[in-house]
């Protein structure tokens, strides 16, 4: 497409595949115009234009409904360049365009990337192109983000990701956030995969308090996130890549480009689903008829709008970028203040980050470095408050005259609770690396990264005093400190050679990990006066019974020595092979090194002759195998432990009167023979794009075997000196297969809308083999009556997160509950438990579609889940007709059953065990990008957007919680529990107006 007057050049600039025609027009004062194409010459409206001159300055400009832009005021001769990106397609750049009578107009056409083969996808030590890896990789860039409000970057590719299951414990902000990749693999061990930010190894402890270890990132900052799934793709992180690895990326500054941009937003959050207790007057009824105690207060209450809000969120960013050719920076300040739905519930983040890269001699060397800084403040409501509410006399008000809460003789008010505890977490994190690169010879680069990831935190659990009702006030201090210190040094040797591509890579790393903690704790206060929070110096009781001060120390050290080669023939066969050696002080001295090797195969066919002309843009089959650890176990576990204490199990009487001598005992046994547990992984995968890239996608299945499984037992000799010992079970064995299967397709239409879809599902089971235990217990019921009940239990032939429960099977003639007798004796007892269903969903699914329309977009993202089964331990411990006859609040739920008794009790059985599948509604964003030349604010302003975005606004679910999504920790003995709410945060719904400006 061209225009030309008379004498002008009309030769092409080639940019890319593409070519952009300069025509001349004899213009004074030099406007420069152009359009912007697609592939089929329809003209592209939102696209963002930046035109730069050399000294860095620069404007911006949206294109219209016609693809056109323009811009004004630019000096003949000087050098400019341009620009052009757009979310769905590939970004073009013309450089070094100079302006003169003869060159004002360019037009440019943008191909769309709906698979673009030469992304970077970041892997463990480097980078790659897409259409090179032969592992299980997805990765995910900052525009195809989660949006809404992001405490953690695991909520950002929640459903995303296929095989990868994000669920977030509770709807508290901040609140932790669990994670499995290709499903959970040990007992012991956990299934939290390994995080690494620009580079460092994270440690997946706790920082603190009861927020999320990864709070400490902000969301704006990240520039994309990389999912290692398959054994090799994760071995080269051998001993701690069992569970999968997430690599995080942060922005970079840009050469050439300053840029400026400020982007906030304000959030109103409501409860989602309150539960369905009853109201003051159906209370009255209810306890009438059950022939209850009824106490009426004569008032009509809600507790759960009285301890809960309407909350507001406000988020603020700034950030800087730019350089030259040798120094490119990229800086930025968040703020984020959130309050929770529940009252006295806040999390305030501030953040800031230095990105810098510089270039030396010749551009041999390169430095980069990177620094974060975060403070966390996180404010809890009391635990127990949710119990409280749901259970309070409706019929109680909840202020009396005067405004104070009420205060009753049978019960506590809520909000007296509220008013008196305080849960206060302060966090300080620093964490930063700095990677200097030097190019030995071409091709051959060594790399140092050193590291250092420091974190501090004080919380305080205040009581205050009061008189009524009756506390005598108390301030129990933790303070927790942690520190990880990385340095990696590794070579890379690159050759390309026409039809081979090699590269090779080898190195060390060494890692240093130290955690402690420290609880000081005060009681009896004054009532009034200052907070003790404050000045702890005026509490009067330091008796050690209550008082006495404990502490923690853990010092880990892992050595490690890794290597990858790479080799492509013809860019159409791919072999990548790697193997990790590492050493951890956790494991006993006759085992302190594991090995764990990998191997991948891949084949582009589409690089094939017999299928050059078919409708295949990509199409390549992989194959894998690796083997990777998991060292998320207990330090010290190997050495014996000891214990002195004076009592009558651990000492002798030496008369037969007077007090018992101190005495020593073995706590736990020493094991030097304790090794990783050891995940071996297969992997068949298919990745293909067809016409022209307008549907790409990818299949997967996988074969994941866990096996030596950590585990604390019980000696089978009963004359030992200790009562368990750690070992690696043998022969036991823990399996998770599955499909995975990812689509994408874009398109854009002649009237110039864009739309897209894409969705994954994966089909996963777990299961459990060799278990020489017919139960491993876990999952811990809690509430009056069932402190010492169980709900989940590892059992052979079954998937972890099995809930082993008595089969409720209804009413006798008495109104009790009764259950099935299994083993037929006649007695119902704990023999009689079933495998009733796991936690562990089956299918795990994501869709969303986007639609824009010149400056407009919209866009729906979906995630949901299915086969699993949720214990509702709430409903367990609070929700039958005993509570309700004796004055306390319930759910229809609980009178369900007109034959039931008052008289019966609610033990733990598959009477509380739901559904959990649910399909959410998990963001709706409608976005306007505005048309900066148009509004003559172009040469200051290149970009403003304005959004609005409802966050979890839908879920369809028969569970009749406050969520589906959820997991309380009931672990017991360090054995992970699942699928268990109990008194949880409810979940929010949110509607968060946005507003971005880049100048």
């Amino acid at each position: 497409m061209m225009v030309l007057s008379p004498g002008a050049y009309a030769g092409p600039v080639h940019n890319g595949n593409n070519y952009s025609y300069i025509t001349a027009l004899s213009v004074k004062d030099l406007p420069l115009k152009g359009k912007v194409i697609t592939t089929k010459n329809e003209g592209l409206p939102g696209v963002t234009v930046l035109v730069t001159d050399v000294g860095g300055n620069k404007q911006g400009a949206t294109t219209n409904e016609n693809g056109e832009f323009s811009f004004t005021a630019l000096e003949v001769g000087k050098k400019y360049n341009l620009e052009f990106s757009y979310i769905g397609f590939e970004k073009q750049s013309l450089n070094d365009f100079v302006l003169s009578e003869a060159n004002n107009t360019v037009n440019i056409t943008l191909k769309e990337s709906a698979a673009d083969l030469n992304e970077v996808v970041v892997v463990g030590y480097g980078s790659t192109a897409k259409k090179d890896i032969t592992g299980s990789v997805k990765s995910l860039k900052s525009g195809e983000f989660n949006t809404g409000i992001i405490n953690s970057p695991e909520q950002l590719f929640q459903g995303k990701v296929a095989g990868v299951n994000v669920t977030s414990a509770t709807g508290e902000p901040g609140g932790t956030v669990s994670i499995t990749v290709r499903g959970p693999g040990g007992v012991r061990t956990g299934s939290t995969p390994l995080f690494v930010v620009d580079g460092l190894a994270l440690d997946n402890s706790s920082t603190g308090g009861a927020t999320n270890p990864l709070s400490f990132l902000n969301p704006q900052d990240i520039e994309s996130i990389d999912v290692l799934k398959d054994a090799s793709a994760t071995a080269i992180y051998g001993a701690r890549g069992a569970n999968g690895v997430i690599l995080i990326t942060t922005k970079k500054g840009k050469s050439g480009v300053a840029t400026v941009n400020y982007s906030g937003s304000f959030g109103i959050s409501k409860m989602a689903r309150p539960l369905d207790i009853f109201s003051a007057d159906q209370f009255r009824t209810e306890v009438t008829k059950l022939g209850g105690t009824l106490i009426d207060g004569k008032a009509d209450t809600d507790w759960q709008k009285e301890i809960s809000r309407t909350a507001f969120t406000q988020n603020h960013n700034v950030s800087l970028g730019g350089g030259t050719d040798k120094l490119t920076y990229y800086a930025s300040m968040g703020m984020q203040k959130q309050d929770g739905i529940l009252k006295n519930s806040n999390l305030d983040r501030y953040t800031g980050r230095i990105n810098l890269n510089q270039k030396l001699l010749n551009d041999r060397v390169s430095v980069d470095i990177n620094l974060n800084a975060t403070n966390t403040k996180n404010s809890r409501p009391p635990e127990g408050i949710v119990g409280s509410a749901i259970s309070a006399n409706p019929t109680y008000p909840a202020y009396d005259a005067k405004g104070a809460p009420f205060q009753y003789v049978d019960g506590t008010n809520p909000l007296i609770t509220l008013a008196l505890e305080k849960d206060l977490t302060t966090t300080n994190r620093l964490i930063g690396n700095i990677s200097p690169s030097v190019t030995i010879i071409k091709g051959l680069v060594y790399k140092l990264n050193f590291g250092i990831d420091n974190s501090t935190s004080t919380r305080d659990l205040q009581s205050l005093a009061s008189t009524v009702p009756l506390n005598l006030g108390r301030l129990e201090t933790r303070d927790v400190r942690n520190s990880n210190k990385l340095i990696e040094n590794y070579i890379t040797y690159t050759l390309d050679k026409k039809d081979h591509n090699f590269s090779a890579l080898v190195g060390h790393s060494y890692q240093k990990i130290s955690l402690t903690g420290r609880i000081y704790s005060i009681n009896k206060f004054p009532v009034g006066g200052v907070e003790p929070i404050y000045n702890p110096g005026v509490g009067q009781d330091l008796t050690l019974a209550v008082n006495r001060p404990t502490g923690t120390a853990t010092l880990n050290e892992l050595q490690s020595f890794f290597s990858r080669v790479n080799y492509a023939f013809k860019d159409k066969y791919l072999v990548t092979a790697t193997v990790r050696a590492d050493g951890s002080s956790k494991f006993g001295a006759n085992n302190k090194y594991g090995v764990f090797p990998s191997f991948s195969l891949g084949w582009r066919l589409s690089e094939e002759k017999f299928l050059k002309s078919s409708a295949f843009t990509d199409l390549k089959l992989r194959a894998g195998w690796g083997q990777t650890g998991n060292q998320e176990i207990p330090s010290k576990i190997t050495q014996a432990l000891f214990t002195s204490t004076i009592t009558d199990k651990t000492s002798y009487p030496l008369f037969n009167t007077g007090a018992y001598p101190g005495g020593t005992t073995y706590a736990r046994l020493a094991n030097p023979n304790i090794q990783w547990e050891t995940s071996s992984q297969t992997d068949l995968g298919i990745d293909f794009a067809l016409f022209k890239g307008a549907l790409s996608g990818s299949v997967d299945y996988f074969s994941k075997t866990s096996g030596k499984i950590l585990l604390e037992v019980i000696p089978s000799d009963p004359v030992q000196p200790a009562g368990t010992f750690w070992t690696n079970v043998e022969n036991m064995k823990i399996v998770n297969q599955g499909t995975e299967i990812d689509l994408a397709y874009r398109k854009t239409l002649g009237n110039g809308i864009r739309f897209g879809l894409s969705g994954n599902i994966t089909f996963i089971k777990n299961k459990v083999k060799n278990s020489p235990y017919s139960v491993i217990p876990s999952g811990a019921a809690q509430g009056s009556g069932l402190t010492s009940a169980t709900i989940n239990g590892y059992i052979s032939g079954q998937p972890i997160g099995t809930f082993f429960l008595k089969e409720f099977t209804g009413f006798d003639d008495k109104g009790i509950s009764t259950f099935k007798d299994v083993d037929g004796d006649g007695i119902i007892t704990d023999k009689d438990r079933v495998a009733a269903g796991s936690a562990l969903p089956t299918k795990m699914y994501n869709f969303s579609g986007n639609i824009g329309f010149k400056g407009f977009d919209l866009v729906a993202n979906f995630n949901g889940v299915s086969g699993n089964k949720l214990y509702d331990n709430t409903a367990n411990s609070n929700f039958y007709k005993l509570r309700l006859s004796k004055g306390l609040n319930v759910t229809p739920e609980a009178i369900a059953y007109p034959n039931e008794s008052t008289n019966n009790s609610a033990p733990v059985s598959t009477r509380y065990l739901k559904n959990g599948s649910f399909l959410r509604l998990n963001n709706l964003a409608l976005g306007y990008n505005f048309n900066t030349t148009a509004l003559g604010i172009n040469n200051w302003v290149h970009s403003i957007r304005l959004s609005v975005t409802g966050q979890n606004l839908f879920v369809s679910t028969k569970y009749n919680g406050y969520d589906p999504e959820v997991n309380n920790d009931r672990s017991i003995n360090g054995i992970t529990s699942y699928g268990i709410d109990y008194l949880s945060y409810p979940k929010a719904k949110t509607v968060i107006f946005g507003l971005n400006i880049g100048f």
